[in-house]
């Protein structure tokens, strides 16, 4: 079979109104979840772990590093949207604006990077993890949740929309890309399941 790459958005993560998001740990329930994870049974298969250099995402590919004693490397475009115009929102406005920034993807919301600008990045991501993995290795990346909604309807030719943003909840979920042809292999699954 082709090689997968698993892309798996954080876990729970311990969120602090007075510290920069890029800057929250994983919470201790984000940590079991992790290890809980670790019984899929591609994890041994595989053969490289790239991470965004967002703490949250860090700290989950740390616990999968030192499980499959793979190290890993991380990568400023594997970053989630940047939001730092408007830093910690309480949950209600956080999910408005967030409804926003999908559904004008080539305008700034509240000073959030457009959709498009992300979407292209993270693409642009992908083809550097790519390009620096050699291509018999199956690979993870770490990162984030509108990130991988954007790559995930770039993959598929579809139009940005929140329609593919991981299922509701505490993050923790992954989806599976052929790396011959980058296409899905499957959507959205969750990871400790």
């Amino acid at each position: 079979m082709t090689p997968t790459i698993r892309f798996i958005t954080h876990p729970d993560v311990a969120i602090d109104p007075a510290v920069p998001v890029p800057q929250w740990p994983l919470s201790a329930t984000g940590r079991a979840r992790m290890r809980a994870g670790l019984a899929q049974p591609w994890v041994t298969h595989i053969g490289a772990i790239w991470c965004s250099t967002e703490r949250k995402a860090i700290d989950a590919a740390a616990i999968l590093s030192d499980a499959t004693s793979i190290g890993f490397t991380t990568l400023d475009a594997l970053g989630e949207n940047d939001r730092s115009a408007t830093g910690f929102l309480p949950q209600a406005e956080f999910e408005a604006t967030a409804d926003l920034f999908f559904a004008h993807p080539t305008h700034s919301i509240r000073g959030w990077e457009p959709a498009a600008d992300a979407q292209a990045r993270i693409v642009a991501a992908l083809d550097c993890v790519l390009a620096s993995t050699p291509a018999d290795l199956d690979i993870v990346i770490l990162a984030h949740g509108g990130v991988g909604a954007l790559l995930i309807c770039a993959l598929e030719n579809l139009p940005i929309s929140r329609a593919h943003d991981q299922p509701a909840g505490q993050g923790g979920h992954y989806f599976a890309i052929d790396r011959r042809t980058r296409l899905l292999r499957h959507g959205w699954e969750q990871f400790d399941a």
